[in-house]
């Protein structure tokens, strides 16, 4: 029964923190016995029972145990990335949205210049133009 609930990728992914749980609950296991597990569940519960003497009900609870505690210790970490994740978002947003605001203010305030002094507006983007001409044209010339 409960070697269809626990599969082969999640005794392989967590295998090291498995086996440590393993040697503390049953000391009498050593390194060469946990070692037999490579993907064959009945053989690691023959293994564990072979060397304990435990019942393989308790062993598959045990197991049971340890995948929980695992997966609850992963969904932990999941809702922790979420939140995470969540204020990076709203960070992002409000960023987002004074910036806008910003550019809008500018923009606002060069509209208004530029209709208080149009012709001090229409001289200061000729003198723009003309110096961007020349600091393009001596960057082509030096090339």
């Amino acid at each position: 029964m409960y070697r269809t609930m626990i599969n082969h990728q999640t005794l392989q992914g967590n295998w090291n923190e498995v086996k440590g749980k393993l040697r503390s609950k049953w000391g009498s296991l050593t390194e060469d016995d946990l070692q037999v597990f490579n993907g064959n569940w009945d053989q690691l519960v023959g293994t564990i029972q072979r060397k304990t003497g435990e019942a393989r009900e308790s062993i598959e609870q045990f197991f049971e145990q340890c995948c929980s505690e695992g997966a609850s210790a992963m969904g932990r970490a999941g809702e922790a990335v979420r939140a995470y994740a969540q204020q990076a978002t709203e960070s992002v947003q409000e960023s987002s949205k004074q910036a806008a605001e910003s550019v809008r203010e500018g923009y606002a305030e060069v509209e208004e210049m530029v209709r208080q002094r149009p012709a001090e507006s229409l001289a200061v983007c000729f003198g723009v133009g003309v110096i961007t001409g020349v600091v393009v044209g001596l960057i082509f010339r030096s090339r």
